[in-house]
């Protein structure tokens, strides 16, 4: 009886330690086969005062007020300067907090990373609308965090981008535009790019009408709006800004294209934005 109760004891703890974690809502966690446990700042610490007035840390995971109340940042610009890249929440204004991976590291860090891609991915990328719309992927590897979701994150500032290539030889190449944001869904999340500057060359706001993706609307396998006869995802393998049909495609498998930099054969492309520097 005496051993019941002790587990009885140590089950009803461990479910109140974990009440907090199972109530958050992260929306997008399983989509992105994210754990709880590896989410940076779900267990940051904060200082509080003991009965003798001794500093001690207290996991702020494990105090139900604190896990309910917190203030989670908008994007990953609002992550502490020195943090660790990784998997942090996010809460943008209007949504429910979301998992998303913030790059810390390049160029004073805080970029929101919404798409990552390898030559070696084992996803398909050939998605319907509704699936690019919420995201997919895993958030430690390949992943479109959601089109959704960068809409509404760019609803909030002025926001800039960076496009990295790992182009067949591996090298890094950068393509930052000093604008970035989509139209809601209603405008079929139009893409809307500044000017460029880099060393990957200007393949997004190419000047051929045919290969432009500047103010292209977004296109699935299953929702073609791009301005061809055919259907450019559905024939070129995933969901992007398609005119007729691409000089870029970055949300492919084993296809990965980058204007003349490299010609489906990119090692790796990822997506970064953050609040323009100048605002």
């Amino acid at each position: 009886m005496a051993a019941r109760h002790s587990s009885l004891l140590f089950f009803t703890s461990v479910l109140a330690l974990l009440a907090p974690l199972l109530a958050l809502d992260i929306e997008n966690l399983g989509r992105l086969k994210a754990n709880l446990d590896e989410i940076i700042n779900l267990h940051s610490h904060k200082l509080h005062s003991d009965e003798d007035g001794k500093n001690t840390q207290q996991s702020r995971a494990s105090d139900p007020l604190q896990t309910e109340h917190r203030s989670w940042p908008k994007d990953c610009s609002e992550v502490s300067a020195g943090s660790p890249s990784g998997v942090y929440v996010i809460q943008p204004t209007g949504l429910h907090p979301i998992v998303v991976y913030c790059e810390m590291n390049a160029t004073d860090g805080g970029w929101t990373v919404i798409q990552r891609n390898q030559q070696s991915t084992e996803i398909t990328w050939a998605e319907s609308w509704s699936t690019y719309k919420y995201g997919f992927g895993n958030v430690h590897t390949e992943y479109w965090l959601g089109t959704e979701y960068i809409h509404q994150i760019c609803k909030q500032k002025v926001y800039e981008v960076r496009f990295v290539i790992w182009d067949a030889a591996n090298n890094t190449k950068f393509a930052d535009y000093n604008l970035f944001s989509l139209e809601d869904e209603s405008q079929g999340y139009r893409l809307r790019l500044g000017t460029y500057s880099g060393l990957a060359g200007d393949a997004m706001t190419s000047n051929s009408a045919s290969t432009v993706h500047d103010n292209m609307k977004f296109s699935a396998k299953d929702l073609d709006q791009d301005t061809y006869s055919g259907n450019c995802a559905s024939s070129y393998g995933g969901g992007w800004w398609y005119s007729a049909c691409y000089s870029v495609r970055l949300n492919v498998k084993g296809g990965i294209t980058w204007g003349s930099l490299c010609n489906g054969n990119c090692k790796a492309s990822a997506i970064f934005i953050k609040p323009a520097s100048y605002c």
